[in-house]
C-alpha cells in the first residue's frame, strides 16, 4: 500500500541527550549492584500519555464549559504540557524522554472539525493534535484504534505532520506482511562522561481495529497478536544495543477481549510483559483507567516489568524513574518505579493555550450553531433502564434513513427496526434552541449507519445478550439504581436498545431468559420473520460480542455518519417534538410488575 514503511533494520532514530551522572538510587536497587560501581548510576525518567482523545484544552465543548468532573479532573494537553515542564526542570531536560500510547485523532468536536468539517486532507492545515504535541516535544507516539476511525488517508496526513515517530509495529500490510507503520525506535542519552544510555520503544497498537474500522483497513491492513509481535522484535531492539526496552502499548492489562476469540487478545499489555523477555517497562492505555505502577513476573526470566497507564484525556501523567548502573561497561536496569501525577494540580501552559486558540475558537463557533429548536427539555439520564424520548430520537432518524434507502429494493416490504444505545446519561436537549453541540453530546461516537437483516429468533437472542447489563434483583427487592446496570462491568454503549417492537426485559430472571412478551403490531414474533434493522458500524462489524449481527446480510451501508444524521435531521425539520417520535416500546419488569 501507498505509504507503507519500510524497515530498515540497524537504522535507528537517534537523539542527544546529556545527562548528569546523580548517584542516586530507586528503591530496590540491590547493595551489591551499588557497591560494585556507586558513581556509576544514573537516574533517567520516562514520561507518558495515552488516550488524550482531541483533548488539547481544559475544555467541554458539550457544555461549552470549561471541563469539571465530579472527582473535579482537568483535561488536556495544555495541562500535559505544563507537567511535562515541570518534570524536565526538575530532573533536567536531558534526563527525560516523554511518549504517548495512543488515541490521539478521535473523541471530541475538536478532532471531528478538522477531520470532517474542514479535513486537513483537503485545507493541508496542522492537525491542532499534531501542532500541540510537536510544540511539546513527544518523543514517540503509539497508534490507538482511534486513529483509524477516519481513514488511512487522514492518518497518513497526521503522521506527516508529527515530529515525532508514529509506531505500530503489529499493523502490516495486508498484501506483502510488512509492517505499515514504524516499529520502533531507539533514543540515544548521552551521559556525561560515560557511555550513552539507548532507550528502545517497541510500538503495539490494537487488533480491534479489524473489528471497530473495518470499512477503513480490511483488505489494507492486518492487526498482529501483540506478543507474537514483541517476540519477534524486542530481541532486534536487544541486539542493536538498547540498554533500556519499553513497549507503548495501546491495550489494556486484563488479558480479556471485548469481541471474543475471533482476533488476537485485545487487552495484553500484561501479558506482553509477562511472556516477552527484555522488556522492561510496558506504558499502556485503551482501557481509561488510573494504574500508578503495576509490577508483574516475566515467566521467562523472572524479572519484574513494571506497568503503567495515565488514565485518559490528560487527567493524568505517568512518570517512570529508572536507575542503571554501569556494569563490565554495560547498563543495567537496577531500579525502577512509577506515579501517575495529577494535572489538575497545575495551570495550562499559556504557550499551547495560545497556541490552539484559533483552531479551539472555530470549533467552539461550529458546535454552538443553533440546528433546531426543543418543544421541550428532553434528558439522557434515565435511558439506561427506562426508555427515553431523546433516545427514540436517534431511533426515529436512523430508521427513516435506512427506510427510505430500502424503498424500491427487494427489501421494501421488510419492517425497519432500529437499535440505540446510552451513549451519555449527561445528555440533553434544552427547551428551545438546541445546537450542535447538544446533538454531539447526545452521540459522541462518529459511527456510520448501516441495515442489516435478522429474523425474528435472531431478534429474541440480540435482545437477550443486551439484557445481561441489568443485574439481577428478586421481586419486590428494592431497586438501587447504582447497582441495576452495568453488571460484569458492561459498558453503557453496550446496552442496545431496539425500537420498532415491543418488550418487556425481565431482571428477576437470570441472563438469557429475560426477554418476555416480544411483539410486532400486537403479535407474537414468528421465529423465520424478517425485518431490516438499522444498526450503527461498531455493532455491525463485532463491537460489543452480539450474536448474528456480523453475519447478516447488510442491505445498506452509505456509509453516513449518525451524528451528522441527527443534526441534518434537525436542521430540515427545525423542530424537536417528542410527539412525532417518543414510543415508549420496552420496560424492565419483574414477573410482568413494572419495575418502574
Amino acid at each position: 500500500m501507498a505509504g507503507m514503511y519500510q524497515p530498515a533494520i540497524g537504522r535507528t532514530l537517534t537523539v542527544g541527550v546529556t545527562i548528569a551522572a546523580l548517584g542516586l538510587l530507586s528503591p530496590g536497587i540491590s547493595a551489591s549492584a551499588a557497591a560494585a560501581s556507586p558513581s556509576h548510576s544514573v537516574k533517567i525518567t520516562v514520561m507518558a500519555s495515552s488516550d488524550i482523545h482531541g483533548n488539547a484544552l481544559n475544555w467541554d465543548y458539550y457544555k461549552n464549559a470549561e471541563f469539571d468532573d465530579s472527582a473535579h479532573n482537568d483535561v488536556g494537553l495544555a495541562k500535559i504540557s505544563t507537567m511535562v515542564n515541570r518534570i524536565r526542570a526538575d530532573r533536567g531536560a536531558d534526563h527525560t524522554l516523554l511518549f504517548d500510547s495512543g488515541d490521539t485523532l478521535q473523541g471530541t468536536p475538536l478532532d471531528y472539525y478538522y477531520a470532517k468539517v474542514e479535513p486537513i486532507t483537503e485545507t493541508g492545515r496542522i492537525h491542532p493534535m499534531a501542532k500541540a504535541m510537536n510544540a511539546i516535544g513527544y518523543d514517540a507516539v503509539t497508534l490507538g484504534n482511534h486513529e483509524f476511525n477516519y481513514g488511512l488517508p487522514l492518518l497518513a496526513t497526521w503522521i506527516k505532520q508529527m515530529k515525532a515517530p508514529v509506531l505500530g509495529a503489529n499493523a502490516v500490510s495486508a498484501k506483502t506482511g510488512l509492517p505499515a507503520y514504524q516499529p520502533f525506535i531507539i533514543k540515544t542519552m548521552h551521559v556525561r562522561g560515560e557511555k550513552p544510555i539507548r532507550v528502545g520503544v517497541l510500538g503495539l497498537t490494537n487488533p480491534g481495529v479489524a473489528i471497530w474500522d473495518k470499512a477503513n483497513v480490511e483488505g489494507r491492513l492486518q492487526f498482529l497478536d501483540l506478543v507474537d509481535t514483541a517476540k519477534k522484535w524486542v530481541p532486534r531492539i536487544r541486539k542493536l544495543g538498547a540498554d533500556v526496552v519499553l513497549v507503548t502499548a495501546h491495550a489494556g492489562d486484563s488479558g480479556l477481549s471485548s469481541y471474543g476469540e475471533d482476533l488476537p487478545v485485545e487487552n495484553a499489555a500484561a501479558m506482553v510483559a509477562e511472556e516477552v523477555p527484555g522488556i522492561d517497562a510496558v506504558l499502556f492505555g485503551h482501557a481509561h483507567n488510573d494504574v500508578p505502577q503495576r509490577f508483574v513476573t516475566n515467566k521467562a526470566t523472572g524479572k519484574q516489568v513494571l506497568l503503567t497507564e495515565p488514565s485518559k484525556w490528560g487527567q493524568r501523567l505517568s512518570v517512570v524513574d529508572f536507575t542503571l548502573v554501569k556494569q563490565r561497561g554495560k547498563w543495567t536496569v537496577t531500579g525502577k518505579s512509577s506515579s501517575t501525577l495529577n494535572t489538575n494540580t497545575v495551570a495550562e501552559d499559556p504557550k499551547i493555550v495560545a497556541l490552539m486558540k484559533e483552531q479551539h475558537d472555530k470549533t467552539v463557533g461550529y458546535v454552538n450553531q443553533v440546528i433546531a429548536q426543543s418543544e421541550e427539555s428532553l434528558s439522557a439520564a434515565e435511558s439506561p433502564y427506562k426508555d427515553t424520548p431523546i433516545l427514540d430520537y436517534i431511533q426515529k432518524v436512523q430508521t427513516d434513513l435506512v427506510g427510505k434507502a430500502i424503498a424500491g429494493t427487494a427489501d421494501a416490504s421488510l419492517p425497519v427496526l432500529s437499535i440505540a444505545a446510552p451513549f451519555s446519561r449527561t445528555a440533553v436537549f434544552p427547551a428551545g434552541p438546541v445546537s450542535v453541540r447538544d446533538m454531539a453530546g447526545l452521540y459522541v461516537y462518529d459511527n456510520t449507519l448501516l441495515g442489516i437483516k435478522l429474523t425474528g429468533s435472531q431478534i429474541k437472542d440480540f435482545l437477550e445478550y443486551s439484557a445481561k447489563y441489568f443485574n439481577q434483583v428478586a421481586p419486590g427487592a428494592p431497586i438501587d439504581l447504582a447497582t441495576l446496570t452495568n453488571a460484569g462491568n458492561t459498558p453503557d454503549y453496550n446496552y442496545d436498545q431496539l425500537s420498532g417492537v415491543h418488550y418487556d426485559i425481565d431482571i428477576a430472571k437470570p441472563v438469557g431468559q429475560r426477554i418476555v412478551n416480544l411483539t410486532y403490531q400486537g403479535n407474537p414474533i414468528p421465529a423465520d420473520q424478517q425485518f431490516v434493522v438499522a444498526i450503527n458500524n461498531y455493532r455491525q462489524s463485532g463491537g460489543g460480542g452480539f450474536p448474528h449481527v456480523t453475519t447478516a446480510p447488510v442491505v445498506y451501508n452509505a456509509q453516513v455518519e449518525i451524528r451528522q444524521a441527527l443534526i441534518d435531521y434537525a436542521t430540515a425539520t427545525g423542530s424537536i417534538d417528542p410527539a412525532d417520535f417518543a414510543e415508549p416500546n420496552w420496560k424492565l419488569v419483574r414477573d410482568n410488575v413494572p419495575v418502574f
